[in-house]
């Protein structure tokens, strides 16, 4: 019997026998119930709380789901009875990384490269997770914990578990990577802890550059989605007065009753529920969603944007039609399904304490879905014998972390015929993967017929929006003006609408600022950026006092950037406010460079030029790898019109980090300021080089040679990257430039249309295409 699996039936057995007084005696009642470490044991008492061992007399049944879940074991003491790994004086390697594990006076030892690329050994401090992977953490003198890139597969032997493997498989991350073990992409403190344990409080100080950060309790505890529970313990002590929260400050929204009712002709429910604001989704969203956190002052029933800025369904992060591709978690993706539009939750498959699912696989979708026709030849184009589930076509599933296999939730409908038009995967091909998209498209059509789009039917649109296509506008815009699109679909038509600067677009942005869902107002700023100040101050102004944090925040960040004139008397008080938030929440992430970077700029927008130097200087001498503040730095130097030292600051940083191509680039335009423009065209065609599919070096690299009396040679660059990029407005102005002046008309005329296109707005530009039609 594996080690868990002791476990398990232990805590099965004494949970039978605890004791009525458990929050009372804590230590006692973690040894009666057999929980390894520290596991639900309150660390620090401050703010109420009161750790989940505190739950278990009352609430026993769910207290014993809790303690086998992954919640519970999210994070541990590194101990005997948490470490699974095998530390047995064992190695390994992959790629040209190396390990050795070993024990040392009862602590578990791990030998690798430190960070400056020696061999070094550590004690490894805690353990994240129990299946199908372990991870270690590693504690330094300075309070950050950092995360070992080193993984133990718990899986059993027979499914290729039981070795040691490295997260990254075999790609080399050398010390200068940012995703080195000991940089800042692998620090516990920012990266994991709030979403690992109960009530983090990150206590960075920028002075020190020290963290001194706790918990409540190691795990992920009861706590960590009910707020602190010692006033709710008050309540049941005291008799149970009436009250809706029960001693709780504060709790998830209900929504009202729900009818899943089989409909006969579909197969699905014939109704759904209205979703109330800052349900249980949000409760989960805050550790199931790709975010940056801006508060620690999380409570439930608030919209995960309160606290936190969610990501938009970015190039990157999905693919085209809104399926993972990075490690995004699964809130984004269910919040595009049409099971969340109906108002599903969570806890209508998941167990809310143990967090699996109330039926096993498939099964889970026959509480609500008609199991026999769905499983059907009829259905599903297969036998019953070689069928798919539910599971199989809905819901497909991609590998992070070597071995870590998780599904995609926005439940879409099998769209090869997308993947022909588009690219990107599709459930059909995972199987089939021998056979093309076009063959899976055919024999879709030939059982549903050639008309199947689903629910999520923005793949194209966000296709050609990535391509800068301006084709996709009218398409983009119909998104966000349609309620019955996902809010974060919408959000994200507006943000990528902002790359076609038009009236159109600021009109939809404007109605969007009034949208009921915080991420559609969020978003709807960036496209009213390119405004006139004033008219900019007039609609974001109002925004300083919206009842979401986030949408506070980005609203007095952009204002703040105004001439503080346009600040009208009667929004001042709530602009104040709002951008004591902002300082407020890059004062929290001042350990990360875009912290520290972000800080800086908005002391420098309120006219605090010396603490905005004072605190990019510190950081850079705390962060030396950190190529943002050293561009910032230098900017700032150039406003103040110190040119030189900026120069020279760039300059001494490219020297340590020759890997540095924006720090490359950006000493390239101080020189240029500096009139010393053959040593600029030599770090222009470095960062070219370097980074080839960047537009903006090429864009640069291109101009400079033109102007070097190279024409023909940035001639080739510029036109080499518009056809990586077509629809780039810079690289269509220079070609444009280029033509004009070597009287080229009907290039010339091909440029003007473009930018005409992607400016409808700008009459210049349409003026000069006439001309050049006419010519």
């Amino acid at each position: 019997m594996r080690r868990s699996e002791v476990f398990f039936a232990a805590m099965a057995s004494a949970m039978m026998m605890f004791v009525a007084l458990a929050f009372l005696r804590p230590v006692e009642a973690q040894n009666f119930a057999a929980l390894p470490g520290s596991i639900g044991r309150l660390v620090h008492a401050e703010g109420g709380y009161a750790g989940s061992l505190a739950c278990a007399s009352c609430h026993r049944r769910e207290f014993q789901d809790w303690a086998q879940s992954h919640h519970a074991h999210a994070m541990a003491d590194a101990t005997a009875e948490t470490v699974l790994g095998d530390f047995e004086e064992r190695t390994a390697q992959q790629g040209p990384s190396k390990a050795r594990f070993f024990r040392r006076d009862g602590r578990f030892m791990v030998e690798t490269e430190n960070g400056q690329g020696q061999p070094e050994s550590f004690a490894i401090s805690s353990v994240f997770g129990i299946e199908p992977l372990q991870q270690y953490l590693v504690g330094f003198d300075d309070g950050r914990v950092q995360v070992l890139p080193w993984a133990w597969d718990t899986r059993p032997k027979e499914q290729g578990g039981q070795r040691w493997f490295h997260v990254y498989g075999e790609e080399a991350i050398p010390p200068s990577d940012t995703r080195h073990w000991t940089r800042g992409q692998q620090n516990w403190n920012y990266m994991c802890a709030e979403c690992h344990s109960t009530h983090v409080e990150k206590k960075y100080d920028s002075a020190s550059n020290r963290f001194a950060t706790s918990f409540s309790e190691i795990s992920i505890g009861c706590e960590s989605c009910h707020g602190p529970g010692s006033q709710h313990i008050q309540w049941a002590q005291g008799g149970k007065p009436s009250g809706a929260l029960k001693g709780f400050t504060h709790k998830a929204a209900t929504r009202g009753p729900v009818d899943w009712t089989i409909d006969p002709r579909t197969g699905n429910p014939a109704k759904g529920v209205e979703r109330p604001i800052g349900d249980e989704v949000e409760t989960c969203a805050r550790c199931h969603a790709r975010r940056a956190t801006l508060s620690e002052d999380w409570k439930p029933g608030a919209p995960l944007e309160d606290t936190h800025r969610p990501a938009l369904l970015s190039e990157g992060l999905f693919e085209a039609d809104g399926t993972m591709l990075d490690e995004v978690f699964n809130d984004h993706s269910f919040k595009q399904s049409l099971m969340y539009a109906k108002g599903v939750v969570c806890t209508d498959c998941h167990d809310p304490h143990s967090a699996r699912l109330k039926a096993d696989g498939a099964q889970v979708c026959g509480q609500c879905h008609d199991a026999v026709k769905f499983s059907s030849v009829q259905h599903t184009g297969h036998t019953a014998k070689n069928g798919p589930d539910c599971v199989s076509c809905h819901m497909p599933a991609r590998t992070y972390m070597v071995v870590d296999k998780r599904h995609d939730h926005s439940f879409r409908i099998p769209r090869p015929d997308l993947s022909v038009k588009i690219g990107g995967p599709n459930a059909c091909n995972d199987c089939h993967a021998q056979k093309s998209a076009q063959w899976a498209a055919d024999a879709i059509a030939s059982w549903h017929g050639p008309v199947r789009r689903g629910f999520q039917t923005w793949g194209e649109t966000f296709a050609l929006a990535r391509k800068g296509d301006p084709a996709a506008k009218p398409e983009l815009l119909a998104l966000v003006a349609d309620p019955s699109r996902p809010a974060l679909v919408r959000a994200t038509a507006l943000d990528e609408a902002a790359r076609f600067a038009s009236r159109d677009v600021v009109n939809a942005a404007t109605k969007a600022l009034r949208d009921p869902a915080p991420v559609v107002r969020l978003a709807a700023m960036r496209p009213l950026t390119a405004l006139p100040p004033a008219e900019r101050a007039a609609l974001l102004l109002p925004l300083c006092s919206d009842p979401v944090r986030s949408v506070r925040i980005e609203a007095a960040t952009l204002v703040a950037a105004l001439d503080p004139q346009l600040i009208s008397p009667g929004h001042a008080l709530a602009f104040e406010r709002a951008l004591g938030e902002a300082e407020a929440a890059l004062i929290l992430n001042a350990d990360r460079p875009e912290g520290r970077a972000g800080l800086a700029q908005l002391l420098l927008q309120r006219g605090q030029a010396g603490r905005a130097e004072q605190t990019l200087q510190e950081a850079l001498g705390q962060m030396p790898h950190a190529a943002a503040l050293a561009v910032n730095l230098a900017d700032l130097y150039r406003m103040t019109g110190r040119e030189m030292d900026g120069s020279a600051l760039l300059a001494q940083f490219l020297a340590q980090n020759t890997d540095a191509n924006a720090v490359r680039h950006a000493l390239g335009l101080s020189l240029v300021r500096q009139k010393k423009h053959a040593d600029a065209l030599i770090l222009f065609q470095q960062a070219h080089e370097a980074e080839p599919e960047n537009g903006r070096y090429a864009y640069v690299y291109g101009v400079a040679l033109q102007s070097a009396g190279q024409v023909e040679k940035g001639r080739a660059i510029l036109e080499a990257a518009l056809a990586r990029d077509p629809w780039s407005v810079d690289l269509n102005n220079a070609l444009l430039a280029d033509a004009l002046r070597s009287n080229d008309v009907q290039r010339a005329s091909i440029y003007a249309q473009r930018l005409t296109t992607l400016r409808p707005d700008d009459p210049s530009l349409a003026r000069l295409s006439n001309v050049l039609n006419r010519k």
